[in-house]
């Protein structure tokens, strides 16, 4: 089990209680932001590291194009391995685990990939 199997469940328990049908969808869209927001992360740095060592590798357009297609391409991956038969028995290895985050960490981790994106295209 991966640490993103972690995160997804540690949020999916967590809205369970209070969102009971909704949960499953606010672990997939967060799951999907978090990985979508660590792809930014990395192709900002490198980017940014391209740039300063004067490398055109391709334009700005077709990188935005690039990242848009990857972030569908992880939703939809997302939405079919947590929405099966595979989250059921990802499940039921999480309970013999049992190791839980702290929500609010979560959301954190989350929003910090975002600035930290949002200060590497800034340079």
């Amino acid at each position: 089990m991966t640490t993103f199997d972690s995160f997804f469940f540690s949020v999916f328990n967590h809205y369970k209680t209070s969102h009971k049908q909704k949960a499953n969808a606010i672990a997939i869209i967060y799951i999907s932001l978090l990985q979508i927001a660590l792809i930014l992360v990395l192709g900002a740095f490198f980017s940014v590291f391209l740039e300063q060592m004067h490398v055109n590798t391709f334009s700005a357009p077709k990188g935005w194009t690039l990242f848009i297609m990857t972030s569908v391409f992880v939703y939809f991956r997302n939405w079919v391995v947590y929405s099966g038969r595979k989250r059921k028995v990802l499940n039921a290895k999480t309970n013999k685990n049992k190791q839980t985050y702290s929500i609010s960490l979560l959301w954190l981790l989350l929003l910090g990939c975002i600035l930290l994106a949002i200060i590497l295209l800034n340079a």
